[in-house]
C-alpha cells in the first residue's frame, strides 16, 4: 500500500496521522522531495532520507499529533551548530509536518433540547461530541448521535471536571438552571471557544457572578453570548443551526453578528479584511500598532525572537512567546503563539493575532503579506527591504524611506512624533530616553552586570527611591537593581532573561497612579495612527 492509500484509509477511519513533507533543502541532503507518514504510536510509511533527521521528524510529528497542530521543522545535517542532527551530509532540510485526521471536539454543557439538536448537526459536520450534565434523564444515549460521550456528574461542576477540555474545544453551555455554576467552571479551563445560550438579563447575571469569583473582564468577554447568528431562530433545531452557523463562520475567519442583535452597519466595501499585515517585532510599540490594525479590520501576524527581551511585557504581544499559557490579551485582543504558518492562519480565522518565533522573517514567502511593518525598534535595519511586501513601513531610525522601505514613522517624542516620512530618515537615535516630569535616564532601570534577571516587584507596583526592584544572578552571586526615583513600575523584563551590563531591564514612571500601565501607551497609539495612514495612502 502506498503512502497516499494509507493516508486515505486512516482518514476514513478518523485515525490521526501526520504527513511530513520536505519543502526546502540546501546543500547535500539524503532526499530533496519526499514524504513520510507518521501515526501516533510511531509507526511510519515512506521515508525522507533516514538517519537522525528522520528520527527527529518522527519525534516532532508525534508531539504535533498530541498537540493537534501542524508545524515546520528545520534540521542541519551536521554535527555542530544550529539545529545540528549529528550527521555528516552537511546540508539543511526544512520539513512541514501536517497533522491530519483529528476531528474537532465539542463539549455540550447540558443535554436539553437545544444541545441535542446541536449535537446532531455538529456530528454531521465532523465534530466529536461530549455531553456533560448532572441530570441523568438528559443523558439518554438514544437522544444523541452514535459514539457521543455522555458524562454524568453529581453537580454540573463535577461533570465538567470529568471532561477533556483543550484550548481548541468548542464549548456550548445551555443548561436549565446551572449556568451560573457551569460558565465559571468553563472559564477556568483552557477552552478558548465558548458559547453561552442566555437572555440579555441572564448575561448580566452571569457577568456579575463571574467577576465576583475573580474571573477577569477580559476573560468573560471571550464568551460568545448570546451564542448564535441572528436568524430569528425559535425552535431547538433553528437555534442549533444559528449556533453551528456562527461556529462555522468564525472558523472561516468571518465576523458574524451575535444572536438577538440587529446590525445597524451596512456591509463594508473595504478590502482591509482581505489584507494580511506582518509586523516584525512584538514589543509595546509594535503591539500598539497591531491593536490599531486589528481593530481596523486587518489580519495581523507578528514575528519576534523565540525569547523576546521586551520591557512592557503586560502590554506587548511578545508575552505570548514568554508565558506558559502561550497567549496574552492586550485591550481585549488575544495573541497566541503559532508554531507554523498553518497554525497562524487558524489563529487568524478565530479572530486572534498569531505570533511566531521567526526573527529572520523566513515565513514571509508563505504568508505573502500585503504590508510589512518593521517594529523591531533596533535603531538599525536588521534586514527589512522593499521586496518583502508590496508595502513596507518601518518604525524609527535606521531606515531610509524610498530606499529601504516605502515609509518611515517618526518615533521620537515631540512635535514630529508619528510623522510619516516618504523620503529620507527619522530623527537619529540620541541614546537618551525621553523625559517625563524632568526625569530621563533616572527613570530607566539598567542591569549593573551581566547575568540572569529576577524581578522583585511587578508591573503596576508603586516603588520608592532606593528600593530594590530586581536582582541579577551571576556566577559570583547576586547584584541588586535599585530605582533612582519613586513612581510606578511601567515596564520590567521577564524573569530568567539573560542580559548584558547596562542592558535596559525596566522603567519607572514618576507620574505614579495617574498613568495607566494596563493599556497601550499614548506614544504607541500615535505611531499606530501613522502606520494606518501610511497603509491607506500606499495601498
Amino acid at each position: 500500500m502506498n503512502i497516499f492509500s494509507e493516508a486515505a484509509r486512516l482518514y476514513e477511519q478518523n485515525t490521526p496521522f501526520a504527513l511530513a513533507s520536505i519543502i526546502e533543502t540546501k546543500g547535500s541532503a539524503p532526499r530533496h522531495d519526499a514524504m513520510l507518514l507518521i501515526q501516533e504510536d510511531g509507526r511510519t510509511q515512506g521515508t525522507i532520507g533516514g538517519g537522525m533527521i528522520e528520527r527527529h521528524i518522527i519525534s516532532e510529528a508525534i508531539e504535533a499529533l498530541q498537540e493537534g497542530r501542524s508545524r515546520i521543522i528545520k534540521g542541519s545535517m551536521s554535527r555542530t551548530g544550529k539545529d545540528a542532527m549529528d550527521m555528516d551530509c552537511g546540508g539543511t532540510m526544512t520539513v512541514h509536518i501536517d497533522v491530519q485526521g483529528i476531528r474537532p471536539d465539542m463539549l455540550l454543557i447540558g443535554g436539553g433540547h437545544v444541545n441535542r439538536a446541536v449535537a446532531k448537526l455538529a456530528s454531521d459536520l465532523g465534530y466529536r461530541i461530549t455531553v456533560a450534565d448532572s441530570w441523568e434523564p438528559n443523558l439518554n444515549a438514544k437522544l444523541f448521535p452514535p459514539n457521543t460521550r455522555l458524562i454524568l456528574g453529581e453537580t454540573i461542576q463535577d461533570a465538567i471536571g470529568q471532561a477533556t477540555i483543550r484550548d481548541n474545544t468548542q464549548v456550548i453551555i445551555a443548561t436549565n438552571h446551572e449556568d451560573t455554576a457551569a460558565l465559571p467552571a468553563i472559564l477556568n479551563s483552557p477552552a478558548r471557544h465558548i458559547g453561552q445560550l442566555a437572555s440579555r438579563r441572564k448575561v448580566e447575571t452571569l457577568h456579575s457572578k463571574c467577576l465576583e469569583l475573580g474571573i477577569s473582564e477580559a476573560r468573560f468577554q471571550e464568551v460568545r453570548t448570546p451564542v448564535g447568528l441572528n436568524i430569528g431562530a425559535e425552535s431547538p433545531e433553528e437555534i442549533a443551526l444559528s449556533i453551528m452557523g456562527e461556529i462555522l463562520a468564525l472558523s472561516r475567519g468571518k465576523a458574524p453578528g451575535k444572536s438577538g442583535e440587529k446590525s445597524s452597519t451596512p456591509p463594508s466595501t473595504s478590502s482591509s479584511s482581505d489584507k494580511l499585515i506582518v509586523i516584525r517585532g512584538a514589543g509595546d510599540l509594535a503591539s500598539g500598532t497591531a491593536v490599531k490594525l486589528h481593530n481596523s479590520g486587518y489580519k495581523v501576524v507578528m514575528l519576534d525572537l523565540p525569547k523576546p527581551t521586551v520591557i512592557r511585557t503586560n502590554i506587548s504581544f511578545a508575552g505570548a512567546l514568554l508565558n506558559d499559557s502561550e497567549q496574552i490579551i492586550v485591550e481585549g485582543i488575544t495573541a497566541r503563539k503559532a508554531r507554523s504558518v498553518a497554525d497562524a492562519l487558524r489563529i487568524i480565522s478565530e479572530g486572534n493575532i498569531p505570533i511566531m518565533a521567526d526573527p529572520d522573517g523566513q515565513t514571509l514567502r508563505q504568508f505573502k503579506p500585503a504590508v510589512l511593518v518593521d517594529g523591531i525598534l533596533a535603531k538599525k535595519n536588521l534586514g527589512t527591504h522593499r521586496k518583502m511586501a508590496p508595502v513596507t513601513i518601518a518604525l524609527g531610525p535606521g531606515f531610509n524611506a524610498g530606499q529601504d522601505v516605502d515609509a518611515v514613522i517618526e518615533t521620537s517624542r515631540g512635535h514630529n512624533l508619528a510623522r510619516i516620512i516618504y523620503q529620507g530618515e527619522a530623527e537619529p537615535n540620541t541614546g537618551k530616553p525621553g523625559a517625563i516630569m524632568g526625569y530621563a535616564e533616572e527613570r530607566v532601570l539598567r542591569a549593573p552586570c551581566a547575568g540572569q534577571v529576577t524581578p522583585e516587584v511587578t508591573i503596576g507596583e508603586l516603588v520608592e527611591e532606593g528600593q530594590i526592584v530586581a536582582s541579577i544572578t551571576t556566577a559570583n552571586g547576586n547584584q541588586s537593581v535599585i530605582t533612582r526615583i519613586g513612581g510606578k513600575v511601567r515596564g520590567l523584563i521577564s524573569a530568567g532573561s539573560e542580559v548584558t551590563r547596562g542592558f535596559k531591564i525596566g522603567d519607572i514612571d514618576p507620574r505614579r497612579t495617574s498613568v495607566d500601565h494596563t493599556t497601550v501607551s499614548d506614544k504607541a497609539r500615535a505611531i499606530a495612527g501613522g502606520v494606518l495612514e501610511a497603509i491607506l495612502k500606499l495601498s
